[in-house]
């Protein structure tokens, strides 16, 4: 009897859950756990997570000290939240879990910088290595410049809002552990501009993308991972099985466990080295030009920021309603 995909999908790929639901994570039991700023904040929102947002903001609120303002504590809430579920989310995986820069600085190296080494501090307190910490950074050049020095420090970073070639080969040259690229977003764009309602699975502009920036990636030995992020549909997942990770939304997990059938590796680092592709060097110059050209990259990065920053203005409206709420209870009592 045939095995569900999602079996047959593990034998060949890191299987990874792109959500900030650890009900979901538990379910599934995959390897990794990603999270963003979107999925943070949708998991603040469920009723079963407010004991995790309420613990931050009364334990921020206790660190500010007393005199803070609720500004104050909000911030400092904000800054601890990811990492209050990253730590969740680590006592139920074996391996490693994402977590997101302020994407309001991904155009500042320096900042980012320093938030990374800030949030890799606040997970050693809780006595989490680094090697279980992955440091999400928007592909920017900026972005890049961040996570090649932080790579030097031993802080493993994780480029998100990759969308285009020159954004990987850069990631590439500076050491990086692991790209983002994103498969579901790309068809977005290609959908919305040629009119066209759907792609067959094997043409899907999404998943070629990955496929090159794979290929490209093995056949010049980069060591640099690549996962495979933001799906539409199994059809984009089953392409890009072989890829060295994929991070999937519990919907499709669900639909993958669900589907018998066999899988075939599409993807091949034997087959990846014999390729004929030609090598491209990245500089600032280069890399400007290359995004420039690509209108795809270079609108779905501006936009993933914008959303992203969005999200995260949320979130903070959200810390502090809830942390006002938490106030006129206790003086109420």
């Amino acid at each position: 009897m045939s095995k569900n995909l999602l079996e047959q999908l593990r034998a060949m790929t890191v299987v990874v859950a792109d959500t900030g639901d650890i009900q979901a994570i538990e379910k599934f039991k995959p390897q990794d756990a990603t999270t963003n700023p979107s999925l943070i904040t949708a998991a603040a929102k469920m009723p079963e997570y407010q004991d995790i947002v309420d613990q931050t903001l009364l334990q921020a609120k206790k660190d500010a000290g007393a005199g803070a303002s609720q500004s104050q504590i909000v911030t400092l809430a904000f800054d601890r939240l990811a990492v209050s579920f990253g730590l969740k989310i680590l006592q139920i995986i074996p391996g490693r879990v994402s977590t997101e820069v302020d994407a309001r600085l991904s155009y500042d190296t320096e900042a980012t910088v320093t938030k990374a080494r800030e949030l890799i501090a606040q997970y050693k307190a809780a006595g989490i290595s680094p090697e279980r910490v992955l440091i999400k950074i928007a592909s920017t050049w900026e972005g890049i410049k961040a996570a090649e020095i932080l790579e030097k420090e031993g802080i493993h970073c994780n480029l998100t809002l990759l969308f285009g070639l020159h954004q990987a080969i850069a990631c590439a040259e500076a050491g990086v552990t692991l790209i983002s690229p994103f498969v579901g977003r790309i068809l977005d764009w290609y959908k919305k501009e040629t009119g066209r309602d759907s792609y067959p699975s094997a043409e899907d502009p999404g998943v070629l993308s990955v496929t090159t920036i794979y290929n490209y990636y093995k056949k010049f030995g980069y060591k640099t991972e690549v996962m495979g992020a933001s799906f539409r549909n199994i059809g984009e997942i089953t392409e890009l099985a072989g890829c060295d990770l994929l991070t999937i939304s519990p919907a499709l997990l669900g639909e993958l466990q669900a589907t018998i059938g066999d899988l075939p590796r599409k993807l091949d680092p034997a087959k990846a080295a014999t390729s004929d592709i030609q090598k491209i060097s990245i500089d600032k110059a280069t890399f400007d030009k290359m995004h420039v050209a690509d209108r795809m990259a270079y609108d779905k990065l501006d936009e993933g920021i914008k959303g992203f920053t969005a999200a995260l203005e949320d979130l903070e409206k959200l810390l502090a309603q809830r942390l006002s709420h938490l106030e006129d209870t206790v003086a109420s009592r």
